[in-house]
């Protein structure tokens, strides 16, 4: 009789609510459904919903998920998606509020102008690449992590781990960003006033490959808002402890960006696109 009810009342209060007040379970619903010969119209969008979202490493909220299911052609509305994930106990990562680490420009290597000054859209005329290190905690000890992203795109065209900061951390992100996407000279390279960024080095080798500094102003973490945003994601959606091994840290790092960022992950700045299928309509479209 309960579950009747609730198929009565299902059109009018959320099915999850219902369930809970009558103390039962919505798989259980779902089986009387099944018993009643009256199939669950949506079965089929339930299906793709919990595919989708398990894909997504469960980090996907209503957004990205009503457009991930419009691109498998469902027509949905985030209204339906919204219910839906709740009926399903479904849950995205809400990104917490970011505190951008603080650095260290106390240094006396010349530092560069912020010629990117904020022009961060992704159709901007401006060709340039940002670069930002933060750390990854293990049982062993802390990794650092730099990391290179192409603004057109938001690629992370390369990375670079390592026990210590030293200048060759964001030299080496550099070079390997390098290796998977060449660009002309006259590109811009945009980082804080840190001292990696800052050293001779480093410049050396933007100059040797055709790139111009651009660095932040002093304490104005926003300037390089998009290298920011890149660790708050992976800090909300991979790295959410601490990696038992340095090796183990390795690995998922790895297995997030190659495997889910850049081929996978919907982002709303490329209109909910991944950024590997954004770069290629870059190029088809060239």
């Amino acid at each position: 009789m309960r579950y009747a009810f609730v198929a009565r009342q299902r059109t009018r209060y959320p099915l999850r609510l219902l369930c809970r007040v009558l103390a039962v379970s919505v798989s259980g619903f779902h089986d009387y459904l099944h018993r009643q010969g009256r199939p669950d119209p949506e079965a089929v969008l339930r299906a793709e919903l919990r595919t989708i979202h398990a894909g997504s490493r469960g980090t996907y909220g209503r957004p990205r998920m009503v457009q991930a299911l419009r691109a498998c052609a469902h027509a949905v509305g985030h209204k339906r998606v919204a219910r839906l994930m709740r009926e399903e106990g479904l849950r995205g990562k809400a990104k917490g509020r970011f505190t951008p680490r603080t650095t260290d420009s106390r240094h006396r290597q010349p530092v560069a102008d912020n010629r990117l000054d904020r022009r961060f859209a992704v159709d901007s005329s401006v060709l340039a690449w940002v670069g930002d290190i933060t750390y990854i905690p293990t049982r062993e000890g802390s990794l650092y992590l730099a990391a290179v992203l192409d603004l057109r795109t938001r690629q992370v065209l390369g990375y670079s781990l390592c026990e210590r900061m030293p200048d060759d951390l964001v030299r080496q992100a550099f070079l390997n960003a390098w290796s998977a996407s060449p660009v002309a000279a006259g590109a811009l390279f945009h980082s804080d006033r840190g001292s990696q960024y800052a050293s001779s080095a480093f410049t050396r080798t933007l100059a040797a490959h055709g790139f111009e500094p651009s660095m932040s102003r002093k304490g104005n973490c926003w300037d390089n808002a998009v290298a920011e945003s890149f660790f708050a994601t992976l800090k909300n959606e991979e790295v959410t402890g601490v990696y038992a091994t340095k090796a183990a840290a390795h690995a998922a790092i790895a297995s997030y960006i190659h495997g889910f960022y850049n081929p996978a992950r919907l982002h709303s700045a490329l209109g909910y696109r991944a950024p590997n299928d954004y770069a290629r309509e870059l190029r088809q479209a060239a």
